[in-house]
């Protein structure tokens, strides 16, 4: 198969124009009875310009928008959109096409896998975080209240595109949280793509686009082996424990600035890989790197002993707690992960304390 096409399963990842070619096949040969493009207030201004023009069909078409933004990837925007499609005439032949963010992707993927109970649907993830990670692996679904991703289901599209020409459409702070992620699945997987990641010095779109097939192949490689995450998979969410808690914490605060998803995985990043030095021996030397290569990309937060205490109790209802105890994936090394850590809590504000050395400071002892 072509080096810019990737095989994940039963459906591929198409970059660039082979993403163009794969949208116009599909729509002329399964002959839809209609189209849907679920975008958002930002990707139908931005995005759409630019993918319209490429879609070639004489199907009539259909735009619902959404807001941007995690604070409405939840039930009531699934309802809005599920009360479009069925007002706007979609019925089990239609198809809908995600164009946007993990937001959009995720929340879309959820609406098209329940509708009707079922329709197919194509991902356009626009994002660098939507294309290095929401769109690799069928997970769908939206948040509860503050509780991230915890309806949904997992349901493959019928393909995912990734151009990389949207992500000129992105602020640069959103190009940062996409990086979160590539970093991580360094981490975990391979020590020489962490090293490439750590020698990226510029956010220019040439210099991203292999990386970015990388990642995509990197994540891949894991969903293809565990699919339904009984066991490996869960090496992804390498830095989401705590990364997760942080984003929902800052979500549901009023006093807290939001952070983008990547802008928190990166702080979980940081505090995993020094809970792995105190549990499993990890090169402090290396933790050290990896402290200050992501604080090269991500602003300081500061943490009060009040907000740990927060964020260790949304920690509890963290997706692959067992029994009621939380569980972190953890680094021997770069590229050797392990899963199902239990951590002491006081060492989760150790680790929190070592975040703060150089990322603003811990006020109050615990």
């Amino acid at each position: 198969m072509e080096a810019n096409v990737i095989r994940a399963g039963n459906y591929n990842v198409y970059f660039n124009e082979e993403g163009t070619d794969f949208i116009n096949r599909m729509v002329a040969e399964k002959r839809p009875s209609k189209l849907f493009l679920l975008v958002d207030s930002h990707t139908n201004e931005k995005c759409l310009p630019v993918f319209l023009p490429t879609l070639i069909t004489d199907i009539p078409i259909e735009i619902i928008e959404i807001e941007a933004g995690e604070l409405h990837k939840n039930l009531d925007t699934c309802t809005q959109v599920w009360h479009a499609l069925s007002e706007l005439g979609a019925d089990r032949k239609s198809l809908l096409i995600n164009v946007g963010g993990g937001v959009v992707t995720d929340l879309g993927g959820f609406v098209a896998s329940t509708y009707m109970r079922g329709v197919p649907f194509i991902n356009v993830p626009t994002s660098l975080l939507a294309m290095v990670d929401a769109s690799v692996g069928g997970k769908t679904g939206v948040d509860l209240g503050p509780l991230k991703n915890l309806v949904g289901v997992i349901n493959n599209p019928l393909g995912v595109v990734i151009d990389s020409q949207y992500l000129g459409t992105l602020p640069a702070e959103e190009l940062r949280s996409g990086m979160a992620e590539m970093f991580k699945h360094g981490l975990i997987r391979s020590e020489a793509y962490w090293n490439k990641m750590c020698d990226l010095r510029s956010l220019s779109l040439a210099d991203l686009d292999s990386l970015i097939h990388e990642s995509v192949v990197i994540k891949n490689e894991v969903v293809m082996q565990d699919p339904k995450e009984c066991g490996l998979r869960k090496i992804l969410n390498y830095g989401h424990t705590l990364g997760h808690a942080i984003e929902s914490y800052c979500l549901e605060n009023p006093n807290r600035q939001c952070l983008l998803h990547g802008e928190a995985i990166a702080i979980g990043i940081v505090l995993a890989t020094y809970l792995s030095v105190k549990k499993l021996g990890f090169p402090k030397g290396k933790c050290d790197k990896v402290k200050s290569v992501l604080g090269e990309y991500f602003s300081k937060q500061t943490f009060h002993k009040e907000d740990i205490e927060d964020i260790c109790e949304l920690m509890r209802f963290d997706k692959k707690n067992v029994a009621g105890r939380v569980h972190f994936v953890l680094l021997e090394e770069i590229g050797k992960p392990k899963t199902d850590c239990v951590v002491p809590e006081e060492e989760i504000y150790e680790a929190f304390e070592y975040y703060s050395e150089s990322h603003g400071e811990i006020k109050g002892k615990r």
